[in-house]
């Protein structure tokens, strides 16, 4: 059953149960689904070789200016970085170039220092942030021409031109609306960062190439009409960060075009786990993205959404029969007979990895370790065989090729399913591979013996403590369902537009329980904080969402009509639902590989995830050195970032502790 096909049959089924007496919801598991077809006008996958093109190392990295802030008494960083149009050899030689979209700057070679000038490529070069050193990043709008890809006018999006929300019947695309494909708006937000909101990357605060601003337009210092200021005060342990575009409703066009790179967060004086992990040629951030190419080298997305006549262009999910690894197709990478440091990034817009290694003549999958996640090191180091990451995750491993001959080929592999958990299995010939490593005579990094505990500040998990007063949230996925398939997607029921629910308060510690009614995992993300993941627990999300759903309306005790359904009105806030008469068992705790700061976390289908967040430094400081409450406030939302763009995504405002 193809992914539209499921959609529909989820569609169908769920419109037949609500014209019952009483709200009821359905869930599908899919069945795995045949290869998608290849879209007309694109490459067949099958026809691009792979292991052809070459990884040779880390991306450069900006240089910075430093300067020395009188007013504050330290050392900054600053950087320019422009976000700008031009050809990317990424699919192997003798196809066409690919034009993209990226960041670029001034930049080095990651392993000799030697200065390369200005360099744009995508993914982009990387941030190298020390802790303790604030950077202000200067980031230029120089993207001129037109969207590359269809911009869907019915979504809540940027809108610079002021075209408005339009009504059917719509235009095809190609060309689409004039004034949605002009004027080209962004916002860069490095995920996972603590930093203001003013600097944070908020969807409405936006700009273009002209001047024109979005009503959360910030910028630290004054600049030229096409830019902003960013400050960020790199004061969080050292960790594995990226950054990507994320303006209101066009942010998995503007990803799928190329604007994202690595920020990496380091601490020479304070990390004493860094001098025992591969460094230099031994370090290799890896970002996985997928994609479709058209015969003339260029990306392909939809032009047809799944409901045409709601939203001409969205689709639920972008799913790409190609994989790129660091701009690069199917790539080989020559590896030392020693240990690499691997910073693995899901960089796509809906596609999980489930990967592994398998050396060639050797039996089962290649053990690795990883030691840290989203928000740093986790407690202890963890050997798998095989993780799943979705959007937005990171996972910081060691790999060992050590005890492999020289010449043995690994290919690092993927086993998820797209949608997952349940859609199609991955093409072992196309998207069920993501690169090679061939191992060279050459002696690597001798691995080190690591401390039994990585994190002295996770000794105990979690390490954020509750009370009976602490405060608990209980927030429910949801998804409006269509006659094709599904419409848009929520939380808590609610808008992007709609009031402001979710206000903590500075220095607060919450219990968030997430329950998942779809029959999608969602990797949710919440902006400025990292949090610890204490439980999942299979319940009757069925029952469950109906019973909640009853309960706001007049017939189960609350205020809106009888028969409302989601999306709720954008001034009323759902009543919460306990969820203990609903579980179905008891929770599990959260797995080794999740014993650390996350900020983004997977919550499956039929089960409720269980989280505890404290609106403070992740080094157990009482408060941020900037004051969270100040500026347009905070997001929290899919990092399916097809869901994101179609309403699932929330505002949330840190209030003054009292």
């Amino acid at each position: 059953m193809s992914r539209r096909t499921r959609r529909g049959a989820i569609a169908f089924l769920a419109m037949l149960v609500l014209i019952l007496p009483t709200v009821s919801f359905v869930t599908m598991q899919g069945a795995a689904a045949p290869p998608m077809p290849i879209p007309p006008g694109t490459i067949s996958p099958t026809t691009i070789p792979k292991y052809v093109n070459q990884l040779t190392g880390p991306p450069p990295v900006y240089e910075p200016t430093a300067w020395f802030n009188t007013t504050a008494g330290r050392t900054e960083h600053n950087y320019t970085v422009s976000m700008t149009q031009f050809t990317q050899q990424i699919l192997p030689t003798g196809f066409p170039a690919t034009t993209v979209w990226g960041y670029g700057g001034n930049a080095k070679d990651a392993l000799t220092g030697a200065s390369l000038g200005f360099v744009a490529n995508s993914p982009a070069p990387s941030f190298e942030a020390l802790r303790g050193v604030p950077i202000n990043v200067k980031w230029v709008n120089q993207l001129t021409g037109n969207h590359m890809f269809a911009v869907d006018p019915t979504l809540h999006w940027a809108d610079p031109n002021g075209l408005g929300m339009l009504t059917p019947p719509f235009q095809t695309f190609p060309p689409g609306y004039a004034l949605a494909q002009s004027n080209v708006t962004v916002i860069p937000h490095v995920h996972g960062l603590e930093v203001q909101s003013t600097s944070d990357g908020n969807p409405d605060a936006w700009w273009t190439a002209s001047g024109t601003k979005g009503s959360a337009y910030n910028t630290h210092v004054p600049t030229d009409s096409n830019a902003a200021v960013f400050y960020y005060p790199n004061e969080q342990p050292p960790t594995t960060l990226w950054y990507h575009d994320h303006a209101l409703g066009i942010t998995r066009i503007n990803v799928m075009s190329g604007l994202a790179g690595f920020y990496l967060l380091r601490d020479p004086l304070n990390d004493t786990v860094a001098p025992l992990l591969p460094s230099g040629a031994y370090e290799v951030p890896l970002a996985i993205q997928d994609r479709t190419f058209k015969t003339n080298g260029d990306f392909w997305f939809d032009t047809v959404g799944v409901n045409p006549t709601i939203h001409p262009y969205w689709m639920p999910e972008f799913f790409g029969n190609t994989i790129m690894v660091n701009g690069l197709v199917w790539p080989n990478m020559n590896v030392d007979q020693g240990q690499y440091r691997l910073r693995v990034l899901d960089g796509s817009n809906a596609r999980f990895y489930t990967f592994s290694f398998m050396a060639q003549g050797k039996g089962g999958k290649l053990p690795f370790t990883v030691i840290g996640m989203e928000g740093g090191y986790l407690r202890a180091p963890v050997t798998l065989t095989e993780l799943t990451i979705a959007p937005g995750e990171r996972a910081d491993i060691l790999v060992d090729f050590s005890g492999l001959k020289p010449g043995t080929l690994v290919t690092m592999q993927n086993s998820a399913k797209a949608p997952f958990p349940s859609g199609a299995s991955a093409d072992p010939q196309t998207t069920g591979r993501l690169m090679q490593f061939t191992v060279t005579a050459n002696p690597g990094f001798v691995p080190s013996v690591l401390p039994t505990i990585l994190n002295p500040g996770l000794a105990t998990y979690p390490s954020l403590t509750v009370s009976a007063t602490t405060n608990v949230r209980t927030m429910v996925l949801t998804e409006i369902l269509a006659a094709l398939g599904p419409q848009e997607l929520l939380l808590n029921g609610m808008k992007w537009d709609a009031v402001t629910s979710e206000m903590p308060i500075n220095g607060a510690t919450e219990v968030w329980q997430l329950v998942n009614p779809t029959a999608d995992t969602h990797p949710i993300h919440l902006h400025l904080v990292t949090v610890q993941v204490v439980s999942r627990q299979k319940m009757d999300t069925a029952k469950y969402y109906n019973d909640w759903v009853t309960r706001q309306t007049t017939a189960g005790g609350g205020t809106l009509p009888a028969g409302s359904l989601p999306p709720w009105p954008l001034d009323y806030v759902p009543t919460m639902q306990p969820i203990a008469p609903y579980l179905k068992s008891k929770p599990t705790p959260a797995p080794p590989n999740e014993q650390g700061w996350k900020d983004t976390f997977q919550v499956n289908p039929g089960e409720v995830l269980t989280l505890v967040v404290r609106w403070a430094p992740i080094d157990g400081s009482p408060t941020y050195s900037f004051d969270p409450t100040v500026g347009p406030g905070y997001v929290w939302h899919c990092h399916i970032i097809d869901h994101e763009d179609n309403e699932m995504m929330r505002r949330y405002t840190v209030l003054p502790a009292a």
